[in-house]
């Protein structure tokens, strides 16, 4: 039975954390192969299994320390029929892969239930397309019908919530947050931005978090930004109705463009303390930022950093 579905605990405004990037941690600091960037592929295998509980129980462990509530995230960002071919496998694979993910996140909060936070079972969705491209547009009501079998999937585990992280259109959100609506699943949004502070379709922030809010009667549990490092996009942050809707942000460690990351061979993990005040300035003009992770060439060091960084007396 989901704990916190009804109420999720990070609206209250007290912090969370969330883990960093998971698949390029895994993959550049481990030397561990996902296959396209699928990390659902690597909890039947005893060590790929055992490799993400390392990775998680990091982040927990900081979280106990620091005394904040946690989001513990599915491995599920590819786990959608979009992927399926490319992956070899079917929608009953699919769907097996996703009771697994949060059976593996049920038994980590299970170890870890003595932390004084709270940690929230997120159920993690993906673009139907590129993350850092996307090949087509989608309506929204194309967008709930596809994505509503995923969520269908999740909705029927003990997850939380659902996340769709790394967007990069509105109306894609829209129909994820109409679909999370369908089955009573709280939905956060997270849209990917470019250098400019842009949406990749070159809609602004604000104008796609307006859209999504007035599309859907502010059916978001609230939204974030996602793969894309602070210089992007802190100077077009203010106090603001649309700003005052974001939550969270887990960002980039590099400030190379989408473009470039994605034709670089080579982890770039920028500097973690840098990167740790940078995310204090960006908090400093939104203080009612209260989730903070990392996302590409982060690892635990960045979230350590960004913990130190917002909280500098609450030593562990």
């Amino acid at each position: 039975m989901p704990t916190y579905r009804n109420e999720l605990p990070q609206l209250s405004g007290d912090f969370f954390l969330a883990d960093a990037g998971l698949e390029t941690d895994l993959m550049f600091n481990q030397g561990i192969e996902i296959p396209d960037f699928a990390t659902h592929t690597l909890l039947p295998q005893p060590k790929g299994r055992e490799a993400l509980a390392r990775y998680f129980r990091k982040y927990l462990s900081l979280a106990r320390d620091r005394n904040v509530g946690f989001i513990l995230e599915t491995q599920t960002w590819k786990a959608h029929m979009r992927w399926a071919d490319d992956l070899g496998v079917t929608a009953d694979d699919l769907i097996e892969s996703t009771r697994d993910s949060v059976e593996f996140i049920k038994e980590l909060r299970a170890e870890f239930s003595g932390n004084a936070g709270p940690i929230v079972l997120n159920g993690v969705i993906g673009p139907c397309g590129d993350a850092y491209a996307p090949e087509e547009s989608l309506s929204a009501q194309e967008a709930e019908d596809y994505h509503a079998q995923q969520i269908g999937w999740l909705a029927e585990t003990d997850v939380d919530m659902v996340s769709a992280f790394t967007l990069t259109q509105c109306d894609e959100a829209i129909g994820i947050v109409r679909a999370a609506r369908a089955v009573e699943l709280p939905a956060v949004i997270s849209f990917t931005l470019e250098t400019d502070g842009k949406l990749p379709t070159g809609q602004s922030l604000e104008e796609a978090i307006t859209a999504v809010d007035e599309a859907t009667g502010q059916g978001a549990a609230y939204f974030m930004v996602n793969c894309a490092h602070p210089t992007h996009f802190s100077h077009i942050l203010e106090d603001a109705a649309w700003s005052r809707r974001i939550r969270g942000i887990c960002c980039n460690a590099s400030s190379k463009s989408h473009a470039e990351l994605d034709g670089s061979d080579q982890l770039d993990d920028g500097d973690p303390v840098e990167f740790g005040q940078q995310h204090k300035e960006i908090r400093e003009k939104l203080p009612w930022l209260n989730v903070f992770g990392g996302c590409c060439g982060c690892d635990f060091r960045h979230v350590a950093e960004i913990t130190q960084a917002l909280f500098p007396d609450q030593q562990p």
